[in-house]
């Protein structure tokens, strides 16, 4: 079953918590949108969108509940290392007018930083609670973000009646079509242009077919 070929640890192997695949994408792309991680794994890609990318709405979905029990654990990590709200990061430059100075105080003041606490931090005193969303708002991490555990390619969830701006897969295809074969892909793109507003961007991570073999090794062992 798919499900035991989920590459677990997946992001354990990557040397940074920053994925460098967001940085290739249109900075504005995720600005003010629904967005779907589908095969979102341990949750480190959906919650970097919903924390720095300025989403509205991010949406992580992947069939093994084992990974999406961590993705909502990873939420409350990312959310424990973050500046606390109304903390003063930098001052900017000289010539930043003071419009631009009042915008970008005034995001810091909601968001905060990513990374400010040693994670560390987390580990020895354990993970801060997460405040009530009437007090940081639905669009501000960590609420702006969750996870489903579904097999997304045959299973609607809630969120998709909304529909998405932005679907993303990552690392993803190769497991479907290995797990259902072409008919099983095609079913993928075809739910994936259902979700997708009119405009909307579906962004696909291509796996090399040299690598069917080496995953096909793993669901052996």
């Amino acid at each position: 079953m798919f499900a035991n070929l989920v590459y677990r640890r997946y992001y354990s192997k990557r040397p940074s918590v920053k994925d460098p695949r967001l940085a290739l994408l249109l900075p504005n792309l995720f600005t003010d949108a629904r967005v779907l991680d589908v095969g979102c794994n341990e949750g480190w890609v959906t919650c970097e969108i919903a924390q720095s990318w300025s989403a509205c709405k991010v949406v992580g979905v992947d069939i093994d509940d084992t990974l999406v029990r961590a993705a909502w654990r990873r939420r409350r990590t990312v959310w424990s290392l973050q500046a606390p709200p109304g903390i003063k990061l930098h001052d900017g430059n000289a010539r930043e007018s003071n419009e631009k100075r009042r915008k970008r105080h005034s995001a810091e003041a909601t968001t905060g930083r990513p990374d400010y606490f040693p994670i560390s931090c987390e580990h020895e005193f354990g993970p801060l609670p997460v405040p009530p969303s009437e007090t940081r708002g639905r669009r501000t991490f960590p609420h702006n973000v969750s996870f489903r555990t579904a097999d997304w390619t045959r299973t609607e969830i809630p969120e998709d009646a909304e529909h998405y701006n932005v679907v993303i897969a990552f690392s993803i295809s190769k497991w479907i079509h290995l797990n259902g074969g072409d008919e099983a892909l095609k079913a993928f793109f075809r739910r994936v242009y259902d979700v997708l507003e009119p405009g909307g961007i579906f962004v696909l991570e291509p796996q090399a077919w040299e690598t069917y073999a080496k995953a096909k090794r793993m669901d052996e062992g």
